[in-house]
């Protein structure tokens, strides 16, 4: 058989057949479809729609109006500010620690990497034993630590869900998703050479000059990308905050849970706060990307 049949193009498209097929079966016709259903009255899952709504445009109209709604942006916007900060920093700052370890840097690949391999759910009712309250019996493992050293007594426990509702939801979100982001930028800085730090060494620049000048700059595109998957994420998490907060709480909501809670009882609205959820992942990735541009000078 000659060789140059592996060159040539023409069965191509039967290789890429099944890919298009899959895409279009299962992302591309379920988000247009979606965008329809937004605009149709459609009550409970698996009911037909009854026809368009008057007028048209009304659940976007009452994305707008929805004091829930309301709440969930902000929320969002919050959870949007923890997951950079939270996650994508302390990856940084993990990845920039373990780069510099010579033995040993396999196990903390590992025991940092984990937690996103753990279900979501398992995590959250972990979390909810970690923050459980009961009255008068200490709850779970934080109050009982605050009663063992003396700080809050039993009778006194906190109520984390009740008082600190937010920092009690996105605690474990930020803690499951830290190592993903801190293997894409230990994979970002094992591209950098080594001889830029060992000539900025021979030059007399410091560790943090080093990391300054040299580091962060051609890290841009891995910190960016890392930032636009949580901005990303942020709008769309679910699993976790449900799970501890089954149903949500009046001042709890994120986009991705109030969208779910609203299936239950009006699904052509929640198509619409999924809609909104799309736009503004497009716009945010877009300031992202503008934000994190790669200049010329910063190219390896």
């Amino acid at each position: 058989m000659d060789a140059k049949i592996y060159q040539s193009k023409k069965f191509i498209i039967f290789f890429l057949l099944p890919a298009f097929i899959m895409m279009f079966v299962f992302l591309y016709y379920p988000f247009f479809r979606n965008i329809i259903n937004s605009f149709e009255d459609i009550k409970y899952l698996g009911a037909s729609a009854t026809g368009w709504n008057t007028p048209v445009y009304k659940n976007y109209k009452h994305v707008i109006d929805d004091p829930k709604m309301v709440i969930a942006l902000k929320n969002t916007i919050i959870m949007i500010l923890v997951t950079i900060i939270g996650q994508v920093g302390i990856a940084l700052l993990l990845a920039l620690l373990v780069s510099n370890i010579k033995k040993g840097a396999g196990f903390f690949r590992v025991v940092y990497f984990f937690p996103i391999v753990v279900s979501a759910t398992a995590l959250g009712l972990l979390f909810n034993l970690v923050f459980l309250y009961v009255s008068g019996d200490g709850g779970g493992m934080i109050n009982q630590i605050l009663d063992a050293t003396g700080i809050v007594a039993k009778e006194n426990a906190i109520d984390w869900k009740a008082e600190f509702p937010l920092f009690t939801m996105m605690t474990p979100v930020v803690w499951q998703y830290v190592g993903f982001y801190f293997i894409i930028m230990l994979t970002g800085l094992s591209g950098i050479p080594e001889d830029l730090y060992e000539a900025a060494s021979i030059d007399g620049a410091t560790r943090f000059q080093r990391v300054k000048y040299i580091t962060l700059p051609l890290l841009r595109n891995s910190i960016c990308t890392c930032v636009v998957l949580a901005v990303t994420g942020a709008l769309k998490v679910f699993d976790l905050p449900w799970t501890m907060f089954v149903n949500g709480m009046s001042n709890t909501w994120l986009t991705g849970t109030y969208m779910y809670f609203k299936t239950k009882s009006n699904v052509d609205y929640s198509a619409a706060i999924a809609v909104v959820i799309v736009i503004l992942g497009v716009i945010l990735s877009f300031v992202v990307n503008r934000v994190f541009k790669t200049n010329d000078d910063y190219e390896v």
